[in-house]
């Protein structure tokens, strides 16, 4: 079936779905390297809390297993919950995603609350026919720009 069609699409739309699935349970589990290998070798990760991209598989990883530890010790669980996935296929391969990132907290014992509201805006390429992502920028919806 030829590239572009609504087949080919939906298809295409599922894989990233199914992408994004697996690799919002890695990071909510608090499984750093297993997160970290959903990026590309020199992946880049641009959240609103740094003031540098963390890059790299290893530092990737390390910032998860870090939160993961604090989290754990504050008494509390996070959940990525990603929505309104638009995606673009561009020229050179890769995918243009843009979604919505609702971040939900429950601490234990308690009631859920959503901690944050972000647009997360990624560049996917594939390795060895794997979705990865090569970059990700995220804001927060709460500050401006």
């Amino acid at each position: 079936m030829p590239v572009g069609t609504s087949s080919s699409v939906g298809l295409l739309h599922a894989e990233v779905q199914q992408f994004y699935a697996r690799h919002m349970h890695l990071l909510d589990a608090g499984d750093g390297e297993g997160w970290a290998r959903t990026f590309t070798e020199n992946g880049s990760f641009a959240p609103p809390s740094l003031p540098e991209p963390v890059v790299g598989r290893e530092a990737l990883a390390a910032g998860v297993n870090k939160a993961a530890a604090a989290l754990a010790e504050a008494g509390e669980v996070h959940r990525h919950l990603l929505s309104m996935v638009a995606v673009e296929e561009r020229a050179d391969g890769t995918l243009g995603v843009r979604s919505y990132a609702q971040i939900v907290a429950t601490p234990r014992g308690g009631s859920p609350r959503l901690h944050l509201m972000c647009v997360c805006e990624d560049v996917l390429e594939r390795v060895d026919g794997e979705l990865k992502v090569r970059e990700r920028r995220v804001t927060r919806d709460d500050l401006h720009p």
